[in-house]
């Protein structure tokens, strides 16, 4: 694959190696691009979308924006917060989720934020933590670490740590409970600010695209067999985003409707068109929905 990039497509920074990496290249085929990449993972081409991605350090992406070497990058919030670059954030993603904590050995009489003033924390989020104390007017002593920050007070390095979670678990295996989220945080598409029509028309016509899948992920295709007298009983619970659609089945006085449910009531609401007297309940995923 030839490695020169072409300069009337969209340049899109993503993350080398880490915790996006992954997640990131399965959104971008998600939402329909065909990606062309090479094996060492340091650029790649999207074969139907005038797109080209490279693959640089997370905490490089906002720069990369910012100084127009790209377009458009996804990063996570939290780089965002701690280099707080002038950059435009322009559509969460839905994945990546985890939240910056301050955590504190369990064994220490330490209920809250109050209880650390001049205190020692290790972090490799300086800034945002700094900051954070600020505005909290609590003085605190900030040792920056690159990695391995739960490993602070096991070294004796110190007792409180601000540090990256999703689930807490590591966390927790080092014997260390949050006391305190300083920001929660997920994959972000952002921009730079100095662009052009075209540019942006390109950068708006891809949004549409990752919206349809996000919007998508939200919902369950439903096929759903009634009797034909319950349809204003089920109408009722599972309208769908307008109306359902509604078709008659060779069985005398039977329908098929066919709806969309969103997924966070979903099994609540299955459970209730199955008290009335529905069958044959079919759910499929939704690959994209345009609303």
């Amino acid at each position: 694959m030839k490695t020169d990039f072409n300069n009337n497509n969209l340049k899109l920074a993503i993350q080398k190696k880490g915790r996006l990496t992954d997640d990131t290249i399965l959104f971008l085929e998600n939402a329909g691009l065909i990606l062309d990449t090479d094996g060492q993972r340091l650029f790649a081409k999207c074969r139907n979308y005038p797109l080209d991605i490279v693959f640089v350090r997370d905490d490089d992406i906002p720069d990369f924006v910012e100084n127009s070497t790209v377009d458009i990058g996804i990063v996570g919030e939290n780089i965002l917060y701690e280099k707080n670059s002038r950059v435009q954030k322009m559509l969460l993603l839905n994945f990546g989720y985890c939240r910056l904590v301050i955590a504190v050995q369990k064994d220490l009489p330490i209920s809250n934020i109050g209880d650390l003033n001049k205190s020692k924390i290790t972090t490799s989020y300086p800034r945002s933590v700094q900051r954070f104390f600020n505005s909290q007017n609590i003085p605190v002593d900030i040792l920056e670490v690159k990695g391995s920050v739960e490993l602070s007070p096991a070294l004796g390095i110190s007792s409180v740590v601000a540090d990256l979670t999703s689930t807490g678990s590591t966390l927790a295996i080092c014997d260390l409970r949050i006391i305190e989220t300083i920001f929660e945080s997920q994959a972000v598409l952002i921009s730079r600010t100095n662009i052009n029509n075209r540019r942006q028309g390109l950068i708006d016509s891809l949004i549409f695209r990752f919206k349809a899948f996000l919007e998508a992920q939200k919902y369950k295709y439903v096929m759903i067999n009634a009797p034909e007298e319950k349809l204003e009983q089920i109408t009722k619970i599972v309208h769908g985003l307008k109306s359902p659609t509604v078709t008659p089945l060779a069985i005398k006085g039977w329908i098929s409707i066919q709806t969309a449910i969103q997924e966070n009531v979903f099994w609540e609401k299955i459970e209730k068109i199955k008290e009335i007297g529905a069958s044959g309940i079919i759910a499929l995923p939704i690959e994209k929905l345009i609303i």
